[in-house]
């Protein structure tokens, strides 16, 4: 049932003016924090609220402004906006605790500048999770860009400036030369902005012209991460750990996947999908990025980075299996998006504890420690299990609704792309686990302050509880929502109806 409901522009507001309160007290670090945690919360509260009408069967609606009738700023909250918005801002309440640690132990300069923009970027998040029509999403997508971008240059040296100049130029770039032309071309050829389910167009829409209004939807939603437009998401990893985790992990690239899944499913609908073919244009790319984004995961030797290519892989994890148009494939796409989230984001805050605790940020640098941080490695190593799609954590429901959807949609080469690259996380992943937990450290890595004894550690030993609590929280999750994945499933059912 449609409900005329305010509740969802709350949900945006929320953040908007916790950002404005925490520049205000930018001047008392305690209080300014409190608001952090304090909008976190409430703003989780909100959405949490708007899920149990969702479930109910309840779409709720809120106009902002109505340019023509054609043309509105409008929200509109169901099924599958509810889920990434409940993932965003569930995520959003461990990040900001996890943040506070991390820059207070770091000492990093303009932290008030850094949680403002952390906030906005969440009300652009809650924007893009809520729009409902094109023009809504595109300008909520380019807000969430522009918000993001002083949190990628936080650090203001050469690398970040350069790494955030790159971010800005595919993000704003795809989005001006493809994505805007794909959104007049769909309202020229269908008369509306507006997602309906099943499709927009008409059944007389000419075949040429629709693929080239896919194919630009497909490119110009650049924080899918889908090669070729794939290099922002390693450039942006010179941000500041948090930031890397709940945007880059969660919020900008979800709202990339979400955005396509709109796409295909609100704009173009299955049957059109099925009728053009765009499946398996889809599934060609998808597969070519998660093949590549493997393999050049296997040469890399700093960690983040290692976590950045790992992303783009499994967001096209998402993307095949929404394209592979049988239940258990789109199951295990949308599915996805939640499952990587708490995976993801319980690496990179494993990470950035590991760098705090001894400022080492490669791999080759991780021999034995393990031992000296058992509860942070333990969280990465349930993490990793889960990016791997191995029992009993939320990556191998993913991996078993694609491999069930592939067969169901008879796509064997997607099968062996998905058997492939997980034998590809596998051999990247446990290694790192088996550095950690069962090698010791050589007299030349002890000598060059490679191994865990080194002298540079500036906090040997676990993080504090304001780092140490939300990775375990999230490395929880990991593993409940692989042992009772049913509530998660019977919401995303509900999405894709």
């Amino acid at each position: 049932m449609d409900v005329q409901s305010v509740t969802p522009l709350l949900a945006i507001a929320i953040p908007l003016v916790g950002a404005a309160l925490i520049a205000v007290t930018g001047k008392h670090p305690n209080v300014r924090d409190a608001i952090s945690v304090l909008g976190a919360g409430l703003q989780f509260a909100v959405v949490a609220a708007m899920l149990g009408h969702v479930r109910g069967g309840d779409t709720l609606h809120y106009t902002l402004l109505s340019f023509i009738p054609e043309v509105s700023i409008a929200l509109r909250v169901d099924a599958l906006g509810i889920l990434f918005a409940a993932v965003a801002s569930f995520l959003w309440v461990p990040t900001v605790l996890y943040a506070i640690g991390y820059m207070r132990a770091l000492q990093e300069h303009d932290q008030t500048r850094f949680y403002v923009f952390l906030s906005l970027s969440l009300a652009a998040t809650l924007g893009v999770a809520f729009s409902a029509n094109l023009v809504t999403l595109y300008l909520f997508y380019e807000v969430l860009t522009l918000t993001t971008y002083p949190l990628v240059t936080h650090a203001h040296t050469p690398d970040a400036i350069k790494g955030g100049h790159r971010y800005l130029f595919y993000q704003l770039g795809t989005g001006i030369a493809f994505l805007l032309p794909a959104i007049i071309l769909t309202f020229t050829h269908s008369g509306t902005f507006e997602f309906r389910p099943g499709g927009v167009f008409p059944a007389e829409s000419g075949r040429g012209i629709l693929l080239v209004v896919y194919l630009l939807f497909l490119f110009g939603i650049a924080k899918t991460a889908i090669m070729p437009f794939h290099a922002w998401l390693p450039a942006a990893m010179v941000a500041p750990t948090p930031v890397s985790a709940l945007l880059h992990a969660v919020a900008v690239v979800n709202a990339g996947v979400f955005a396509l899944l709109r796409v295909m499913l609100d704009v173009f609908g299955e049957g059109q999908m099925r009728a053009l073919d765009l499946g398996m244009i889809t599934l060609v790319v998808a597969s070519f990025t998660i093949m590549m984004a493997s393999a050049y995961a296997l040469r890399l030797d700093n960690l983040k980075l290692l976590l950045a290519y790992s992303t783009i892989g499994q967001l096209s994890y998402m993307v095949l299996g929404a394209a592979l148009l049988s239940p258990a494939g789109m199951m295990g796409g949308v599915i996805h998006l939640v499952n990587h989230s708490v995976s993801k984001i319980t690496l990179f805050f494993c990470a950035g504890a590991i760098y705090i605790a001894s400022r080492k940020t490669l791999i080759s640098e991780l021999t034995g420690i393990g031992k000296v941080m058992p509860l942070t490695l333990g969280a990465f190593t349930i993490a990793a299990l889960s990016i791997v799609g191995l029992p009993p954590t939320a990556g191998f429901v993913t991996k078993w609704h694609l491999v069930v959807g592939a067969l169901e949609a008879k796509r064997i080469p997607v099968l062996l792309v998905i058997v492939l690259s997980t034998l590809m996380s596998a051999a990247y992943y446990l290694p790192i686990v088996g550095r950690a937990f069962f090698r010791q450290p050589t007299d030349s890595q002890q000598q060059s302050g490679a191994g865990v004894s080194s002298p540079i550690a500036s906090q040997p030993g676990e993080g504090s509880l304001l780092i140490l609590v939300p990775l375990l929280v999230t490395a929880f999750l990991t593993v409940a929502l692989g042992l009772y994945p049913r509530p998660l499933q019977e919401l995303v059912r509900q999405a894709l109806e």
